[in-house]
């Protein structure tokens, strides 16, 4: 019985990690992935994931981390303690196992959220114009922005943002209306913000969130400012609405926080000034930051502190270097340069009114307008 049964664990092993290759390397049309996937399959899995994951105080990701380094080490101790004079089969043994568990670990990735890094890009989807990117536009966007937070900041503060953990109702249901927009078949369920037992690395490393892609959770730096919060879980429900591309996800969480209350609209206007300032001329630079208010200069100068006292900047570098390179093996080609293509979407898209994404698709019968 035990002669029977090891050819067919073997086949099935060398099995896992073939598919798992296969489907690395396999040129999927995007055009297959966004219908049969991304706006097919995807959401019917994301809604119960993500409203389980929610009924769960702990974060599962981190439950899933530990029991999967217990149960290495657990096997490999006990194939040293078993066959204390056969080590080196003992460690072949472990590779195996690592290797079987890894590709076990991809093809969930894929299945529960990792195929969205292939669907039809967003300025595929999008009216984008890249004539419109200039740097007069980036000027005038970085006014706007600039504008927006002097109106915006005395009536967020007075008003508050929701507490650390909890779900901002606001922002969920921007998140809803944001999704039609796109033209999504459902709206995603948006996840609780947790924080997880890798908040030491997060604060070090300069992390704000993470999308948990195996059970559609949130995690959200501990540290964060309440201003920062609001833009930081639209950013990763974005992720769970399945935009995968960071600028993708940063210019669908931004209109989120601009479908939202006040306070988030704040902060999606504070993510924005910070991306658009960075991409302004020196000099430019320094007359639009001159047009501030008191508090908007002092919520920007309260962020940069808490990135200040909170970022190690080796651990910073070797986490995004790793990032980088995961993005790239995901087919992002602009690895972690792609935070700050959302500059790029947002000059380039052309907005109905409040800020509604025109799209190429609905464009016959969607309002004209403007940024």
């Amino acid at each position: 019985m035990k002669k029977s049964q090891k050819p067919s664990k073997v086949f099935g092993q060398v099995l896992v990690v073939l598919a798992a290759g296969v489907l690395a390397l396999a040129p999927l049309p995007p055009g297959w992935i966004e219908r049969g996937y991304s706006t097919g399959l995807y959401p019917r899995i994301q809604r119960p994931l993500t409203t389980i994951s929610n009924l769960v105080p702990v974060v599962l990701l981190d439950v899933l981390i530990v029991l999967a380094i217990l149960g290495s080490v657990g096997a490999l101790v006990y194939d040293l303690r078993s066959r204390p004079r056969r080590w080196l089969r003992a460690a072949g043994r472990f590779v195996v196992r690592t290797v079987v568990a890894a590709a076990v670990l991809y093809l969930a990735f894929l299945a529960t959220w990792g195929l969205n890094y292939r669907r039809v890009s967003l300025p595929q989807k999008l009216i984008f114009d890249e004539a419109a990117i200039t740097p007069e536009a980036l000027a005038a966007a970085a006014s706007t922005s600039v504008e927006q937070l002097n109106t915006l900041a005395d009536r967020a503060h007075a008003s508050g943002w929701t507490e650390r953990g909890a779900i901002d109702a606001d922002l969920a249901g921007a998140l809803a209306r944001v999704s039609r927009d796109f033209g999504l078949p459902m709206a995603p369920v948006a996840a609780r913000p947790k924080v997880s037992l890798l908040d030491f690395y997060f604060r070090r490393a300069g992390v704000e969130g993470m999308t948990d892609p195996y059970f559609l959770e949130t995690l959200v730096q501990g540290g964060l400012l309440p201003f920062e919060r609001p833009f930081v879980a639209a950013h990763e429900w974005a992720h769970l609405a399945g935009f995968a591309d960071e600028a993708e996800a940063n210019f669908v969480g931004w209109l989120t926080c601009l479908r939202g209350s006040v306070p988030d609209q704040y902060s999606g206007w504070l993510f924005l000034y910070s991306e658009l300032s960075r991409a302004v001329r020196g000099r430019d630079r320094a007359a639009i930051a001159a047009q501030l208010g008191p508090q908007p200069r002092a919520d920007l100068n309260a962020m940069a502190d808490r990135y200040r006292r909170q970022v190690n900047q080796q651990v910073s570098a070797a986490g995004w270097r790793v990032y980088d390179g995961y993005l790239k093996a995901n087919r992002v080609a602009a690895g972690t340069v792609s935070y700050s293509l959302v500059v790029r979407l947002v000059l380039g898209a052309k907005f109905g009114p409040d800020w509604t994404p025109l799209l190429r698709n609905a464009s016959a019968s969607s309002p004209a307008g403007s940024r």
